[in-house]
């Protein structure tokens, strides 16, 4: 997994931001909360997000993830660098995490976010 391209997919969210947080890890947020998280050096050695509840178990099984320590109660996963997983499905398990998020903000906040992002 490309952890730069990720980083990259992540900042194209619309209302997507960015800031360092516990010192030393990006978080991309999406109306305040978080979507996913990595770390700030380069080359980073993985990254988090929130996956659906029922692919929890499934992708935990596959070879480069583990529960993302902290959140794994959330339904958070950790991919590390070097997993076997193509551009296209990470790309899918990163938008479908900021879609997650997104999802659980105030319908006006919603609006908001996207009216900026048509602006």
């Amino acid at each position: 997994m490309d952890i730069e391209a990720a980083k990259k997919l992540c900042r194209s969210f619309p209302g997507s931001t960015e800031d360092i947080k516990w010192g030393a890890d990006l978080v991309f947020s999406v109306g305040g909360k978080m979507f996913a998280v990595t770390g700030n050096a380069v080359p980073a050695e993985g990254i988090s997000f929130k996956v659906d509840d029922h692919r929890f178990l499934e992708l935990t099984d596959r070879p480069g993830f583990v529960p993302s320590p902290y959140l794994a109660r959330a339904k958070w996963v950790r991919v590390s660098a070097d997993a076997p997983l193509g551009e296209i499905e990470a790309a899918e398990l990163l938008k479908r995490s900021w879609e997650l998020v997104f999802g659980k903000l105030t319908k006006k906040l919603q609006g908001e976010i996207l009216a900026a992002a048509d602006a």
